[in-house]
């Protein structure tokens, strides 16, 4: 549980309050869908998920250099 609570920076916080927000604007207006977004928006923060996260938006690549690359030479042209 400590270990849960560490991992809380500003914008998770942020989510968590905006989420309730809405939550609670939804069923004040008696607004359901609004309720289903608020509960979206809770549901990210609490379980650490979304978009770009946690690298979620990383695409992976090759360090190593390719196989089959050669030397280029240029020839200057008047």
């Amino acid at each position: 549980m400590k270990n849960y609570l560490s991992n809380w920076n500003f914008m998770r916080i942020i989510r968590l309050v905006l989420g309730i927000v809405i939550i609670v604007q939804g069923i004040q207006a008696q607004q359901w869908m609004l309720v289903v977004l608020g509960g979206l928006f809770t549901l990210m923060p609490l379980f650490n998920i979304g978009c770009c996260g946690t690298a979620g938006c990383n695409t992976t690549y090759s360090t190593s250099k390719a196989k089959n690359t050669e030397d280029t030479t240029y020839e200057e042209v008047k």
